[in-house]
């Protein structure tokens, strides 16, 4: 039985970056919305596929003066250029519509490093997790995430932070070609540049270039080396946490497929026990006293037979939904329930369960097809993967015979005016693009691709820190168009 809500307190789903079709958020106003909850969220419009959702009680837009446009203070740098006095009078407005404390809920890195930073004074309008302010952005900062895991033993990508285009330059020779370059910090990013989180470097001098745009990017340049890819090796752990690191919803999973392919957000993912990434998850909220919900990024490396942490957000990851228990307990829930002061009942999971993200799913599968000779509607099923984790519905046999449970990011019977939204605007809006680009990479199957480690951002993400990363010069895909007339992640 679903533990009782105090339906007395809202939730205000709060996203500084513009995405319209951020799957992650419909799950989040889907999953409070059926548990009886008043849920309002930004949105970027109305009219939005988000903005259609039955269990959206309203839909919030932030001014068009800019609450996140360019703010640079000294040293002081806000989450995504977003001033801190903007932002609070923002949320004191939606406050007041509102009319009484609500659950707040960051959906995107910015939005989490913002929230902790005015957890203060915004103290008797909105509940959130106690935890130090600046603790999101330590944790979202690639470059002190580095650091920690060489302090904790966590498996890490070698990682070099140059002071020079010389150094840069250097560290390209002594980590080896391609490597991945990313930006310490990538929810200041400009918006609409042709900066991206990450990208990959095969010269020298293209690390000696990305240096130099430093000032720019408004944080430091990480240089990492790559860590190879394939089937069954990306892996991610969603979770809710509260004092004394107890977890209360979550669990580890699997991408079996993605967009871009081998690159990108999750397009399908498994529910898998993993008792390694796990371990790491725990150790990382044990280690920082961590109370809400992260979203971590794993990749497994078969040189070393280790998983290799490559991001933390700390907020929701776009899948969330995936990792929902039989008592219809997942990582938002267990937040509301905790931040009420309510008990959630000992997770029930269900290994097995499947997300699949229609739209990206679709794509990728007809993108793999040249290479893999894959039908759209197959499924891996019934068989151990070399990095860890268990196929099937249930662990150690349990349950193979029962039909596994799929959640879809899109589609709901009782909700489909999101879905019919979506699909009308990437058919409308972006159709066109998306075919013209997905027919580039069908008829050239030879191309040589490097397979990148992204974020799930776009997924839930923070902007820029989602777009995926992709070879310099290399055409753009779906997921790299930030703006609200094409659908992304």
């Amino acid at each position: 039985m679903s533990p009782p809500f105090d339906t007395e307190v809202p939730v205000l789903l709060l996203r500084l970056d513009r995405n319209p079709f951020h799957h992650g958020t419909l799950g989040a106003i889907r999953s409070l919305g059926r548990a009886g909850v008043e849920v309002h969220a930004v949105v970027e419009s109305p009219h939005c596929p988000i903005g259609r959702s039955r269990y959206l009680r309203q839909g919030h837009q932030l001014p068009a003066d800019g609450v996140r446009g360019a703010h640079r203070t000294g040293e002081t740098v806000d989450a995504g250029g977003a001033s801190d006095d903007r932002l609070e009078r923002t949320l004191r407005q939606i406050s007041d519509r509102i009319g009484r404390p609500a659950v707040l809920i960051p959906m995107d890195d910015m939005g989490a490093i913002a929230a902790a930073r005015l957890a203060g004074r915004l103290a008797g309008r909105f509940l959130l997790p106690e935890q130090p302010p600046e603790l999101p952005q330590r944790v979202a900062d690639k470059a002190r995430l580095a650091a920690m895991c060489a302090e904790l033993g966590i498996p890490h990508p070698p990682t070099v932070s140059p002071r020079s285009a010389g150094e840069a330059a250097a560290a390209a020779r002594e980590l080896g070609l391609p490597l991945i370059a990313k930006w310490s910090r990538p929810w200041l990013l400009p918006q609409g540049g042709t900066l991206r989180s990450a990208t990959v470097v095969t010269t020298e001098e293209q690390a000696r270039a990305l240096y130099r745009r430093s000032g720019e990017a408004g944080s430091r340049l990480l240089l990492q080396r790559f860590v190879p890819g394939g089937r069954d090796t990306d892996w991610f752990f969603h979770g809710c946490f509260t004092g004394g690191a107890v977890r209360l919803a979550g669990g580890a999973g699997r991408k079996e497929r993605s967009w871009p392919v081998g690159a990108g957000l999750t397009a399908v993912g498994r529910w898998l026990p993993n008792p390694e990434v796990e371990r790491v998850a725990g150790l990382l909220a044990e280690h920082l006293d961590y109370r809400g919900i992260l979203d971590l990024d794993f990749r497994f490396d078969t040189a070393t037979g280790t998983y290799r942490l490559l991001d933390f957000n700390p907020r929701p990851g776009a899948q969330f939904r995936l990792f929902t228990d039989r008592s219809g307990l997942d990582v938002v829930r267990a937040l509301h329930l905790d931040l009420t002061g309510r008990a959630a009942a000992p997770a029930d999971p269900v290994p097995g369960r499947l997300f699949v993200a229609e739209n990206y799913a679709l794509l990728s599968s007809l993108a793999a097809l040249p290479s893999e000779g894959v039908p759209l509607t197959s499924a891996r099923r019934g068989r151990r993967t070399t990095a860890g984790g268990t196929d099937g519905a249930g662990g150690e046999g349990e349950g193979r015979s029962r039909p596994r449970e799929t959640e879809t990011a899109w589609f709901a019977a009782d909700d489909p005016a999101p879905f019919l939204a979506m699909a009308a605007s990437w058919l409308g809006q972006g159709g066109r693009k998306t075919a013209v680009r997905l027919a580039r990479r069908l008829l050239r199957p030879g191309r040589p691709a490097v397979r990148v480690p992204v974020p799930e951002g776009a997924g839930g993400s923070s902007g820029r820190a989602g777009a995926a990363a992709a070879p310099l010069g290399a055409p753009r895909t779906p997921a790299d168009l930030r703006t609200t007339e094409h659908p992304t992640a």
